[in-house]
């Protein structure tokens, strides 16, 4: 694990050799995660280390004859701390709420959920374009879940497999 992060560092090095960390706020796209497969992702900085992540997204499945589609809407804090050897490279830890609705032709599969996550990740800004690229990890607990009932009990309140990347358009 060491190896794989040190190798991601050092490229992330040749990617910009002065790169910097500070930027206000930041627009994009979020890919991954359960709930919202495709998202827009919106981050603003509340402190230096300080950040709010809001992401708005859906999520389409397709199996056994059943369509569904759920929409989700989710809020982090992330606090974020620098990795010395490349600048512009920081880690972050913080955690957040997720509210989602499901819509389903089958009754079992549609409804208003709600979960909490703690959240980890590592987050990079680009020096000379205005570029802000993150992945992280979002285990998710569900609080209310549409899909917690005699079919599918226990199945789906706890998504340990919630990642995620982003990528930015970021604003001073």
């Amino acid at each position: 694990m060491k190896k794989l992060l040190l190798s991601f560092v050092m490229a992330a090095g040749l990617m910009s050799a002065k790169a910097q960390s500070d930027y206000n706020s930041a627009i994009g796209l979020r890919i991954g995660g359960y709930y919202d497969l495709v998202s827009a992702s919106y981050k603003t900085h509340v402190t230096k280390p300080g950040a709010l992540e809001f992401n708005l997204g859906f999520r389409g499945y397709r199996g056994g004859g059943i369509d569904w589609v759920t929409a989700a809407f989710s809020a982090a804090y992330q606090h974020h701390f620098e990795i010395k050897p490349v600048p512009g490279l920081r880690w972050y830890v913080g955690g957040g709420l997720t509210a989602y609705n499901s819509f389903s032709d089958y009754e079992e599969l549609r409804g208003f959920g709600l979960g909490i996550f703690p959240t980890g990740g590592i987050d990079y800004k680009f020096e000379k374009i205005p570029l802000n690229l993150s992945a992280d990890v979002r285990p998710t607990f569900g609080i209310v879940d549409p899909f917690d009932n005699d079919i599918y009990r226990g199945y789906r309140s706890f998504r340990g497999d919630n990642f995620g990347i982003s990528a930015r358009y970021t604003f001073r």
